[in-house]
C-alpha cells in the first residue's frame, strides 16, 4: 500500500517510462531518516535531489524512508549530517539482486520448501497447479478474469466437505501493488497450510469444513511480470498512458468504484504511484475482481471475509480509507477483532502489528477494495494487512522472512476466522 513521495512534476524512475528498459538500481541507497523537527529540512532535500520515498511524504516526528541514487549520495549524505539515519540498503541493486536470484521451481513439489525463497511469475501459477493436483478432493483452480495484457487472474478454491461453493466465502488478494512480493509468499502459505493440514489439524479442518476459500496470490500479474523483468520497484498496473502523459499504470487499489473522487486520498497525476485513474473502474482488473467478490456476494451464503495483503509497516486495518472520522456501524467489533489479530501474529515471534481504521492508522485511502466489498459489495468483514517489516528492508524483504511471515500471518488468520460471529 506505499507509495512513493512526489515534491514536484518530475517523472520518477518506475513511473515515467516511455520505452521500457531494465531499471539499474546498483549503488542506490535506501536510508531512513528521523524527521523530527526539522520538516522543512527534509522537504527541501528530497526536492532539491528529486527524491522519491517509501512510506509516503515525509511529516514532523516520524520517519521517512529515502530512495538516493548513487550519483546524489555524495551530497545527500553531506546534507544529513545532522540528522539521525539508518542505512535499509546500503546497495538496493545488490539487495533486489541476492532477492531475484530464486531457484528453478521442480514441477509437482508443492511443499514446505516453496517457501524458502522467491519465484518466478510462471512457478507461482505451477505451483498453484501443483497444490490443486496434491489436494484434489479439497481444491480446484479457478481465474477471476484477464489482466489488461491477458493474464488470468489465477486463484485456488479451497473447500471441505458438502458441495463446494457452498459454505460462505473468504477471499484473500495478494499482489496489488506489484512489487510487494512478500504478499505474493504470504498468500500462498495461507493456501498450502490450509490444504496440508486438513486431514491431520482438527481446527484446520474444521476452517475448511465451514468456509469457502478463494485465495488469489497475484491480482496484479502484469504489474508482478513487469517488476521481474524489467522494474523491481513498479507498483501500479500496466494500463497505457492517458492522453498528454507518458506514463503507465493506474494504481488498482486507487481505482474501485467507491468514494473514488475523495480528495485527499489518491492521485489525478498520471506519473503518481497513486494515480486513481481517468475514471472509477477504468482499470480492468478492476473490474474482474469487483465482479467476482460480487458475485459471492450474490450467492445465498454471502461473501463473510476478504482480506487484501499488502506490505510494509505491520498494521492490521479495518474499514475505513476514504476518511479518518468515518467508522462502520459495528466498529468497536471490528476493532476488537483487529487487536485479537494483532495479539495472536505477536504470540508467535514477538512481530509487532499495530490495529486500527485505514485512514488514522496509516494515511488516506479512495477507491480502495476493503471500503468498497464493505459498502457495496456487503461483505460481512473487510481487512487489509500490511505485512513485514517497519523499515529495515522495506519492499526488498530479505528471502528468510517469508516463511515466518506465512506462519505469524496464519495465526493471526487463524484467531480471525475463529472469532468472526
Amino acid at each position: 500500500m506505499k507509495f512513493l513521495f512526489f515534491t514536484s512534476l518530475l517523472f520518477s524512475i518506475t513511473s515515467a517510462i516511455v520505452v521500457p528498459r531494465k531499471a539499474n538500481y546498483d549503488g542506490y541507497k535506501v536510508v531512513r531518516l528521523d524527521v523530527g523537527q526539522n520538516l522543512a529540512e527534509v522537504e527541501s532535500l528530497i526536492d532539491k535531489l528529486s527524491l522519491s520515498t517509501w512510506n509516503g511524504g515525509p511529516k514532523a516526528n516520524s520517519e521517512v524512508d529515502v530512495v538516493v541514487p548513487a550519483d546524489k549520495v555524495a551530497e545527500f549524505e553531506s546534507s544529513t549530517t545532522n540528522l539521525d539515519s539508518k542505512i535499509m540498503h546500503q546497495n538496493l541493486g545488490a539487495s533486489i539482486a541476492q532477492e531475484s536470484d530464486y531457484p528453478v521451481y521442480a514441477v509437482g513439489s508443492a511443499n514446505a520448501t516453496w517457501f524458502n525463497s522467491y519465484h518466478a511469475y510462471t512457478d507461482h501459477i505451477q505451483f498453484l497447479n501443483d497444490l490443486r493436483a496434491s489436494f484434489p478432493s479439497n481444491s480446484e483452480i479457478i481465474t477471476a478474469g484477464n489482466s489488461l495484457q491477458g493474464r488470468p487472474i489465477t486463484g485456488i478454491h479451497l473447500y471441505g466437505t458438502g458441495l463446494k461453493g457452498t459454505k460462505p466465502a473468504v477471499v484473500f488478494h495478494g499482489t496489488v501493488h506489484a512489487r510487494e512480493w512478500i504478499t505474493t509468499m504470504t498468500v500462498e502459505y495461507f493456501a498450502y497450510s490450509l490444504l496440508s493440514g486438513y486431514a491431520s489439524n482438527a481446527e484446520i479442518k474444521g476452517l475448511l469444513n465451514k468456509y469457502d476459500f478463494y485465495i488469489f496470490p497475484v491480482v496484479n500479474p502484469d504489474g508482478f511480470v513487469y517488476t521481474q523483468t524489467n522494474d523491481r520497484l513498479w507498483r501500479k498496473n500496466r494500463q497505457a498512458p492517458p492522453s498528454g502523459s507518458s506514463c503507465y499504470g493506474r494504481d488498482i487499489n486507487r481505482n474501485w468504484n467507491y468514494q473514488w473522487s475523495t480528495p485527499g486520498g489518491s492521485s489525478t497525476d498520471p506519473c503518481a504511484e497513486d494515480f486513481r485513474g481517468r475514471a472509477a473502474a477504468d482499470a480492468p482488473e478492476t473490474v474482474v475482481l469487483s465482479n467476482y467478490v460480487n458475485k459471492l456476494a450474490a450467492a445465498p451464503q454471502k461473501l463473510k471475509l476478504y482480506i487484501d495483503y499488502h506490505s510494509y509497516s505491520q498494521l492490521f486495518m479495518t474499514p475505513y480509507g476514504y476518511s479518518c472520522s468515518v467508522v462502520t456501524a459495528n466498529n468497536a467489533e471490528y476493532q476488537s477483532l483487529a487487536r485479537g489479530v494483532v495479539a495472536a501474529i505477536k504470540a508467535v515471534y514477538g512481530t509487532v502489528f499495530q490495529a486500527g481504521p485505514i485512514c488514522p492508522t496509516i494515511y488516506q485511502v479512495s477507491g480502495s477494495s476493503v471500503d468498497y466489498l464493505t459498502d457495496v459489495t456487503k461483505a460481512q468483514y473487510a481487512f487489509t494487512s500490511e505485512l513485514r517489516d517497519t523499515g529495515n528492508y522495506g519492499f526488498v524483504l530479505p528471502a528468510n522472512q517469508i516463511l515466518p511471515s506465512g506462519v505469524e500471518a496464519f495465526a493471526g488468520l487463524r484467531y480471525l476466522l475463529a472469532n468472526l460471529k
